[in-house]
């Protein structure tokens, strides 16, 4: 990012009516998936047809506003003309860039539609300036979605030696598996994260009263065990609650979600171009309310006045927050 240019607010939409919730918030951008396994929130009821995909870019068009298209997950074998298209699809609404993670799609996107906008994904779990040069050298890519694994000193080290800009998460669910990597779930369920684009998918999920206590089993798997009447989290594996040794607790990460608010003015000294968002498969009032909070933040910071923190606890995973890698203070 250039000395005096304003960071860029990358907000999530999960439908069409959150999207236009984001745009009338404040977002600089909004970023979406197409309601198939080309991207790596693949649910029920979340993410665009066709058609809304193409009314929900001309939206935000009309309203000063960019539309970012996730197909962030793999292709499968057999199966890449179903991502192959979707590129097509993007490139013929005016989409403003796609965030693509797969090398083969790269390669198929930047060949065929030279003026599209490319993306790097989280999911590619790019976190050197080395792997980083390589996409843009080789595929032209113009922006990195940066894994959740680095300080804010790492990062500031990445945009030293690199010729892209670096988008960075802000705020939301704080995935702490290795990008790319979400295998925990893929064993408990047989659906990949990566693949199929769903992480601990509902159809999963089973509650269970078991001796007087809830349990709540992800793919057979017993995630979590609360005593009855209490309030049982949705059992994802790697914010569950296990044995190791003489350890009996959350072993990857405590159910907390991500707020680096605070940190809006290190994260512009460092280089940072975007700061993003988490949470399509959050409601469009939540949407709503995190834009215009951290949007607040931006014009805060630009005009020199303190930053706000803390404003959204009540919008977040058990009411608690971390700063993440960004201060390495997970485990």
């Amino acid at each position: 990012m250039t000395v005096g240019q304003a960071l860029e607010l990358v907000c999530p939409a999960g439908t069409p009516a959150a999207l236009r919730a984001a745009v009338e918030a404040g977002a600089h951008a909004v970023y979406c998936g197409f309601n198939d396994e080309t991207n790596a929130r693949n649910f029920p009821g979340l993410n665009f047809s066709r058609e809304e995909m193409a009314e929900a870019i001309a939206f935000a068009h009309r309203h000063g506003a960019k539309v970012l298209v996730a197909l962030n997950t793999f292709p499968r074998a057999g199966a890449f003309s179903q991502w192959s298209a979707a590129v097509d699809d993007c490139a013929r609404f005016g989409a403003d860039a796609v965030i693509l993670a797969d090398l083969g799609l790269l390669e198929d996107a930047s060949r065929r539609h030279p003026g599209l906008r490319l993306h790097l994904s989280v999911q590619a779990a790019a976190a050197n300036a080395d792997a980083i040069n390589f996409y843009v050298r080789t595929f032209g890519v113009k922006r990195i979605v940066l894994p959740r694994v680095l300080t804010v000193q790492e990062i500031a080290a990445i945009n030293r030696e690199i010729e892209a800009e670096t988008e960075v998460f802000i705020f939301g669910g704080l995935c702490v598996m290795a990008e790319g990597r979400c295998s925990l779930s893929s064993y408990a369920t047989g659906k990949s994260p990566n693949m199929n684009g769903a992480c601990s998918p509902a159809s999963h999920v089973e509650y269970r009263e078991e001796g007087g206590a809830l349990v709540s089993r992800l793919g057979g798997f017993a995630i979590h065990r609360v005593a009855a009447g209490q309030p049982a989290p949705y059992p994802t594996l790697c914010k569950g609650v296990f044995e190791a040794g003489d350890y009996k607790g959350h072993v990857f990460e405590d159910p907390v979600s991500l707020d680096a608010a605070a940190l809006i003015p290190q994260l512009a000294e460092a280089g940072v171009t975007a700061l993003k968002i988490e949470g399509r498969q959050r409601s469009r009032a939540y949407t709503e309310a995190v834009v215009r909070s951290f949007r607040r933040a931006l014009n805060d910071h630009a005009a020199g006045r303190p930053i706000a923190a803390g404003e959204l606890r009540a919008l977040t995973e058990g009411q608690q927050t971390t700063a993440g890698a960004y201060r390495k203070t997970w485990r």
